[in-house]
């Protein structure tokens, strides 16, 4: 494994430490949830740390280096990675339908005056589906670009 994933595993852990350490020094409404993210950053940098000296001992070098190249394989495979693309279609297709129709409900909700405000989640959503086209375009003519 590359000094990089030990360096990584230890950068998130001092991040998860500081932000600990500013969620109970200070008296803040964000205290929960700076804790949380706290909590989830020492945890993955635990686990970083942990597969580091895991794969680098003696015994599970030749291991490591199966596993490697197994997921090169799986990586490079022809079907699977038209089926990584065609899913990530239906899920970009599906997530702009779902925001549109989202606004269509809290517009609705809001003229029924269920939902106080309304139009700042309204024009939230909508500028969020407008950056989602946009860079839907721009990261596919890229891509284009790339492969011309």
């Amino acid at each position: 494994m590359k000094k990089g994933n030990l360096l990584e595993g230890i950068l998130f852990i001092l991040g998860g430490i500081i932000l600990l350490s500013v969620a109970l020094l200070t008296d803040s409404v964000l205290d929960s949830l700076l804790i949380g993210f706290a909590a989830g950053a020492i945890c993955s940098g635990t686990v970083m740390t942990c597969k580091y000296f895991y794969w680098n001992t003696s015994k599970n070098k030749e291991r490591y280096q199966e596993k490697i190249e197994n997921e090169k394989i799986e990586l490079h495979d022809e079907l699977k990675s038209q089926l990584r693309d065609k899913s990530g279609r239906y899920a970009y297709a599906i997530g702009l339908m779902t925001v549109s129709i989202s606004i269509i409900i809290f517009s609705i909700l809001g003229k029924l005056e269920v939902i106080d405000n309304s139009c700042l989640i309204v024009l939230y959503l909508g500028g969020y589906l407008i950056f989602q086209i946009v860079i839907g375009i721009v990261i596919f003519k890229q891509l284009l670009k790339k492969y011309e």
